[in-house]
């Protein structure tokens, strides 16, 4: 815990020295524009990466308990939290306060909740905080609510077909919309348009540079290798930890799509990924027969992100 911290402080040293505001877009949600709003009224520029930095190293503790928890890799592993900390710091708007990386906290709390469904007795209260968590979510970054695919695909695989479940997770869903409509109704507030956000779905328009192309090369290949290393000792994992890789695939798929879902023209809210791609990426790092492969891969990612972290700060 004291190394991924240290370590987290290291890499993220930039947002420290050059503090920016809260990152906002036109599709924020309601509880996201509260909060940025507050930070941004607080007399010290230091709260915002503060904040971020604290989800963040939350983030990769929570990953790192969730995969040796439940045996996602043959032997415990500090890599899937090293992993995120390195990813999240790939892309620049990654590193800021932002309603994505708000929303990902709470998808990733579902997320842990779902899998604690496995053979569980009584679910019916988890099943409804899953639904809830998710809402939560939404409140923050709308398009978020399309995770909840994941969830459901997730209580297929993990529990026997039951639709009362599937019933009292939708419920868990719409209970923060119910309580914000009786709010708007008693402030004469209400109308559908602030209760549900529009939704614009298209490609974000993203200036190329070698900056990107780096971090989009290194995003990629230890997720092809951890890919293929989880593919290859899938075999010798419990049943469970086979199933949750599979909702883990699910889940990244999704967080890859959600990003066209009012986006702006930024990478911003493609951090929803980072969590699926940080499990698939402690892979690459921690099995290989050439131990030399996983230390020169780690002593690029960490010399790219430095270069780049430094020279996009000072150019601007």
């Amino acid at each position: 815990m004291a190394a991924l911290f240290i370590f987290g402080l290291f890499i993220k040293l930039p947002i420290f020295l050059f503090p920016k505001k809260p990152l906002e877009t036109p599709y924020d949600g309601k509880l996201y524009e509260a909060l940025a709003a507050w930070v941004a009224s607080l007399p010290t520029p230091f709260f915002a990466p503060i904040l971020a930095f604290v989800l963040i190293y939350v983030l990769a503790l929570s990953i790192t308990s969730i995969v040796n928890e439940y045996r996602m890799t043959t032997r415990q592993t500090f890599l899937p939290g090293m992993s995120f900390m390195l990813i999240t710091s790939l892309v620049p708007e990654w590193n800021l306060l932002s309603a994505p990386l708000v929303a990902t906290g709470f998808i990733f709390w579902a997320f842990s909740k779902l899998l604690e469904l496995y053979n569980a007795p009584a679910a019916n209260s988890k099943i409804y905080n899953i639904g809830l968590l998710l809402g939560i979510a939404s409140f923050f970054f709308f398009p978020s609510l399309a995770m909840a695919l994941c969830m459901i695909v997730g209580l297929m695989v993990l529990r026997p077909f039951r639709l009362n479940e599937i019933f009292l997770f939708l419920t868990g869903i719409l209970t923060p919309y119910y309580f914000y409509a009786i709010y708007l109704f008693l402030t004469d507030g209400f109308h559908w348009k602030e209760l549900v956000p529009p939704l614009k779905v298209g490609v974000p328009f993203i200036k190329n540079n070698i900056w990107l192309a780096g971090s989009a090369a290194l995003l990629g290949i230890p997720f092809l290798l951890g890919g293929y290393y989880v593919q290859t000792h899938l075999r010798k994992m419990l049943i469970q930890a086979r199933k949750n890789w599979s909702i883990v695939l699910v889940y990244l798929l999704l967080a890859l799509g959600v990003p066209f879902i009012n986006s702006p023209d930024s990478f911003v809210n493609w951090i929803l990924a980072t969590v699926p791609f940080a499990i698939f990426h402690a892979s690459a790092y921690l099995y290989g027969t050439r131990k030399w492969v996983p230390h020169l891969l780690f002593w690029i990612v960490l010399a790219f992100i430095l270069a780049q972290q430094y020279a996009t700060n000072a150019w601007h």
